[in-house]
């Protein structure tokens, strides 16, 4: 395919000048696609759309905005094979996971925005009694928006949509090395009727379109999610222009584990957990922290699920793992595997190389680390691949440290059949998020991180809010 227009107001049109990158399969290495990379005046004109478009949009009726989501809703629904399609051939994900995950997620987003936004009070009087000043929340105006390759419809999903829906104009760059789902995202918003100038979608790198994006000024806003080293160079570049910054950064994600749990279920759901989307989710509870009287039982669940987990093809029907993104990815998991085994962690399941039968693509054995001491390598970096590590500890106090001991802070789970006991430890570990008892996440709650993960935060009306500038009006009365 060769996609390499880019989708600025209201029409698709070529870049400023060819830069042809070609989309690889990380399942066989051929190559999918072929797009262009962007450059600084693409973002200078997709900019300028977006500062055009502005004026008028901010000012549509709200239930104008809501409409046009209502009709976009309606168009993802259609066409939510063609997105599983191109999410499964960008990067890598099992069909069947891309549909009932990768793209479903895509939709959800947009149902828990148009509920929340429909409860959202854009103007109130500041006390409940109807004095004093008047609080007005006003789009804050042209947004970048950067997302990730590992969620990408629900990442784009997670900004766009209540960016649009606050009155804001977006300009959108998505990963280049999966830029498909985007691309056909922005088919649906123009099919859907918003606009010319309001979404725009430049493809590019982050060294040029996003460096672009992050400094320009005419640029409010950038909301960025990706690693923690690429957030830094976002937030630095950003503060030039003292611009809106929001990251969702990295994870090192904690999943502790009391032994009055049910074990068998309980480490199971927690490994699978972690190997789920080949391991590629910030979220992931990557480190397994398992009260000493059940330790070694639970490394044996998690070894068998390791074992059990089939790894194939993303065109293959069925509940299996695909490749990781890309064979850059893979050859940076297999020297943190390395570095485990150097480092004296108990290598239980998997490790280096591909799975049986698969002799090329980026393949990566589920593997178990035991025995993992959370000063090493492995429990310290996001290894971003299907590769869990298990550390033990002897008391809650314990837990609770190795816990908050790391840079990140965005999810954290707790496993204990006393509810006190769990929601204690929640209350301890500091980090954007905790799962206790493998409950999932509630529609429309805040997703984000505190320390190196990131802050502000995407969902519901916490995400609607980020894309709001708040003006506080005396005298209104």
């Amino acid at each position: 395919m060769q996609k390499t227009d880019f989708y600025i107001d209201g029409a698709w049109v070529q870049p400023a000048r060819s830069h042809l990158y070609d989309i690889v399969s990380p399942s066989d290495g051929t190559i999918s696609a072929t797009i262009s990379l962007g450059s600084a005046d693409d973002v200078d004109r997709a900019v300028g759309a977006a500062r055009r478009a502005f004026e008028d949009w901010s000012q549509t009726d709200f239930r104008r905005r809501v409409g046009l989501l209502e009709r976009l809703q309606q168009i993802y629904a259609a066409r939510s094979e063609e997105m599983a399609q191109a999410i499964s051939l960008e990067m890598g994900a099992p069909i069947t996971f891309a549909r009932q995950s990768q793209a479903d997620a895509g939709r959800s987003q947009i149902s828990n925005f148009l509920a929340a936004a429909k409860e959202y009070q854009f103007e109130h009087a500041m006390r409940a009694d109807g004095s004093g000043d008047q609080i007005l929340h006003e789009p804050i105006g042209v947004c970048g928006l950067i997302t990730p390759w590992n969620w990408p419809i629900n990442q784009i999903a997670l900004k766009v949509v209540p960016a649009l829906l606050a009155g804001c104009t977006v300009v959108l760059k998505p990963s280049e090395i999966a830029p498909l789902s985007a691309m056909l995202f922005a088919e649906m918003i123009d099919e859907a009727g918003y606009p010319a100038g309001v979404f725009n979608l430049v493809n590019g790198d982050g060294a040029t379109v996003g460096e672009a994006i992050s400094g320009h000024p005419g640029i409010d806003m950038v909301s960025f999610t990706g690693s923690t080293r690429a957030g830094v160079a976002v937030m630095k570049r950003a503060a030039e222009t003292v611009k809106r910054v929001t990251l969702e950064l990295g994870g090192k994600s904690p999943n502790v584990v009391f032994a009055d749990v049910d074990v068998e279920e309980t480490i199971t759901r927690g490994a699978r957990a972690c190997f789920s989307n080949a391991g590629q989710s910030c979220n992931a509870p990557t480190r397994m922290l398992v009260e000493r009287p059940i330790y070694e039982k639970a490394v044996a669940i998690a070894v068998k699920v390791a074992n059990d987990l089939a790894v194939g093809a993303p065109n293959a029907e069925g509940p299996h793992i695909g490749p990781v993104i890309s064979m850059r990815q893979f050859d940076k998991i297999q020297t943190l595997i390395q570095a485990g085994i150097a480092e004296g962690a108990r290598l239980a399941a998997g490790g280096p190389g591909r799975p049986e039968g698969l002799a090329a693509g980026a393949y990566v054995r589920p593997t178990v680390f035991a025995d993992v001491d959370n000063g090493m390598t492995i429990a310290r970096e996001e290894i971003f691949g299907p590769v869990l590590c298990i550390i033990p500890f002897d008391s809650e106090g314990e837990a609770i440290r190795i816990a908050n001991d790391t840079p990140y802070g965005l999810n954290a789970q707790v496993q204990s059949k006393d509810l006190a006991r769990a929601r204690r430890v929640a209350r301890a570990i500091r980090s954007g998020m905790v799962q206790i008892n493998g409950a999932s996440r509630a529609s429309g709650s805040p997703f984000g991180g505190v320390k190196q993960s990131g802050n502000g935060r995407e969902g519901g009306i916490w995400g609607i809010e980020e894309y709001l500038e708040t003006k506080s009006v005396s005298g209104w009365g």
